[in-house]
């Protein structure tokens, strides 16, 4: 198995063995800075995060809520590209082991091309890749340059997704599948709990592969609730908002390292099924 795949894959089987779930947080590369980010990675890491999802800045970021929209912003404004946040994966690499996962619109991988980005990202350590704004029946070039190098393509799942999407994302996806809690955009308000439990559930037994939720979770007892059910706990622009709101004080990445725990201690816990 491709060291990409096999890192994913042993991380939830590890979770698995110690009745935890995968604390997955979400920050954007080059807000503030790259250097930054690589800093941001390993404190996440230290302070329990599990899997780490990196954010491509892109100008029109459809399926990202105002909060993400201006940490896009600022990246770009500070010169971040695919093929720098590239190097800060090889150069980050050197030091963890955690799994970490691009998310970036097509467009920007496009613009690199799919043989050239699957190959770099997996020489230079990236585990997977979410694009959140191709549907999997045009993912085929993507997903064939993907698999052979062993990087895992991530699909998207939301409630609305009919019977058919969803045999294809089950399918298709490496690593787990992302369940999208809500309609809408990032960093909306999380709803009807017994809802997103019931699809999750019944997509855990047709799928037999870790489903992890995102969007809409914002607190411990969130990640809690979402925990007892779900493989992996998603969260993303509460982790974007504390970087906002912190970056320019002495003690950014204490306050990120905080918040980080008490999102891990609410994804630990003997009961979980």
């Amino acid at each position: 198995m491709p060291m990409s795949s096999h890192r994913i894959a042993a991380t939830f089987q590890c979770l698995r063995q110690r009745t935890e779930k995968a604390l997955i947080p979400y920050i954007m590369a080059g807000d503030p800075s790259l250097a930054d980010t690589e800093s941001l990675i390993l404190s996440l890491e230290r302070a329990g995060a599990d899997l780490i999802e990196i954010g491509v800045p892109f100008s029109d970021p459809i399926a990202d809520g105002p909060v993400i929209q201006r940490a896009a912003e600022r990246a770009l404004r500070s010169g971040t590209s695919l093929p720098g946040i590239i190097r800060l994966v090889k150069s980050v690499r050197a030091i963890t082991q955690v799994p970490l996962i691009l998310m970036a619109y097509y467009n920007t991988i496009m613009a690199m091309g799919e043989q050239r980005f699957c190959h770099e990202a997996v020489e230079a350590g990236v585990d997977g890749v979410i694009v959140p704004d191709m549907p999997p029946e045009e993912a085929d070039r993507l997903q064939k340059a993907a698999d052979e190098q062993g990087l895992c393509v991530i699909f998207l799942l939301a409630p609305t997704s009919t019977p058919s999407r969803q045999t294809d994302v089950i399918t298709r996806t490496r690593g787990f599948i992302y369940y999208v809690s809500m309609t809408g955009i990032t960093g909306a308000k999380l709803r009807d709990l017994d809802s997103i439990q019931r699809n999750v559930l019944a997509l855990q037994r047709q799928a037999r592969k870790p489903v992890a939720v995102g969007f809409g979770i914002a607190t411990p007892e969130e990640a809690r609730h979402i925990a007892a059910f779900a493989d992996g706990v998603i969260v993303g622009s509460a982790f974007v908002r504390i970087i906002e709101e912190h970056q320019h004080a002495p003690d950014y990445l204490q306050a990120v390292s905080h918040f980080t725990a008490g999102l891990k201690a609410a994804c630990s816990f003997n009961d979980a099924r």
